[in-house]
């Protein structure tokens, strides 16, 4: 057969040659899963299946200042996480650097743009926001309630919630992962210490991934997903929750994804959920009107505006446009809304980072609203879920905000402190 095979052409020889690479990947691929997954349960109900490793972006010397094209639907334009700035003249990009997203390793020119502050904008974005800090002055920290949420990779020692994390397990995941910005994200918009909507709360945190194995044909179409895994971990969130006292059970659960019927996994995932609202838990997921007829939004903001007033909010940056096209349809007694856009939160590049993302996604927004949901469950140990739910609309501000000379009511922006005013009672 070689004899036959040498006296090809070269295009012959290069075409059989890739034929040769693929039927070897093939076999590879679907006899071996690309991805390492194992269920890392911890023994028994408390502690740290792992410590995963910072992540480290490897940035260098950036040559060219990335430019923002006015398309709020386009994350990470202008992505300066990790880069060395120090040789660049940017003094004259105040427009693209107001839609920048940085972090405690970004490297700064000497001159920056009057108006673009960068200390500011780091310590507006770590205030939760609309008084907030105000309760947590008073002691409304969440003190005493646990909350769960199943994301990516922990970075467990961050400052701004280390000692909240009272359980860290990793099931159907990639062993080797270092930690993602998703899960320290939505921890600390949680529980974190700064910038955490319940900064005492206890946290009971599951990395999970819901991607099937990674095989070529899933690499051709596309990775799909296999709720089941969702499933298993808030069926073990249940099976923790029954091992801790009455005073120290999981109110909620924030799991920043949502599901269909097409995919697979469904029926598995939505009777989890529906087994844990028997249980009492608030499950927040990104197919929260399925369950509770209510559905949230994000806010954007100025990030150079102060987040404690309400008049500085607008609609977030990834759904501004359909708001303003079609505003008839966020009737504000059927949507939520809690700040997204220009927070500064927890960075998974070392325990002390911070990153500022200007842009959020609708996953910012349902760690808030399940901490949210601890603080009423600190005053008052017997709300249910839809009596907070119900009590947030009541409560609820409704803010006129003007484009294009028409006005829009944007709301119901939560109100934290009439929340709890109300709850109380």
């Amino acid at each position: 057969m070689w004899n036959r095979i040498k006296k090809f052409s070269v295009k012959k020889k290069v075409c059989f040659s890739i034929i040769i690479i693929l039927a070897l990947f093939l076999v590879f691929a679907f006899t071996f899963p690309l991805a390492k997954y194992k269920d890392c349960k911890v023994n028994g109900n408390s502690g740290l299946a792992r410590v995963p490793k910072a992540d480290d972006y490897k940035r260098g010397k950036l040559k060219e200042l990335p430019k923002y094209d006015g398309n709020p639907r386009k994350m990470f334009q202008v992505d300066l996480r990790g880069y060395d700035l120090s040789e660049l003249d940017i003094k004259n990009n105040l427009k693209d650097l107001m839609y920048a997203s940085f972090d405690s390793k970004t490297k700064w020119p000497s001159t920056l743009p009057k108006g673009f502050d960068t200390n500011t904008i780091m310590e507006y974005g770590k205030n939760p926001g609309l008084n907030l800090r105000k309760l947590h002055q008073k002691g409304i920290t969440g003190k005493g309630v646990s909350i769960a949420i199943i994301d990516g990779t922990l970075l467990t020692g961050h400052k701004e919630y280390k000692d909240r994390l009272k359980f860290y397990e990793e099931s159907h995941h990639d062993v080797e992962s270092s930690a993602d910005m998703h899960g320290v994200a939505v921890s600390s918009i949680a529980v974190g210490k700064t910038v955490g909507v319940a900064p005492e709360a206890d946290l009971y945190y599951i990395a999970e991934t819901d991607y099937s194995k990674y095989t070529l044909s899933s690499f051709v179409t596309g990775l799909s997903f296999d709720f089941t895994y969702l499933a298993r971990s808030i069926d073990r969130i249940i099976e923790v929750n029954k091992t801790l006292p009455k005073e120290k059970k999981i109110r909620a659960i924030s799991m920043s994804i949502g599901w269909g019927k097409g995919q697979k996994g469904f029926k598995e995932v939505d009777a989890a959920v529906k087994r844990a609202k028997d249980e009492g838990i608030l499950v927040v997921s990104t197919v929260f009107e399925q369950y509770y007829n209510i559905d949230f939004r994000g806010l954007g903001r100025n990030s150079m505006k102060n987040p404690e007033d309400f008049k500085n909010y607008e609609p977030g940056m990834c759904w501004s446009d359909l708001f303003f096209k079609h505003n008839e349809k966020f009737n504000p007694s059927e949507f939520i809304m809690v700040p997204m856009d220009s927070r500064c939160i927890a960075s998974p590049t070392g325990t002390s980072d911070y990153v500022f993302y200007k842009q959020g996604g609708i996953s910012w927004t349902a760690p808030y609203i399940a901490a949210l949901y601890a603080l009423c469950c600190q005053v008052n140990p017997d709300i249910t879920p839809d009596e907070f739910l119900n009590a947030v609309v009541d409560t609820g501000n409704v803010v006129q905000i003007k484009k294009d000379n028409k006005k829009y009511n944007l709301g119901t922006i939560v109100n934290p402190e009439k929340l709890i005013e109300k709850v109380r009672k």
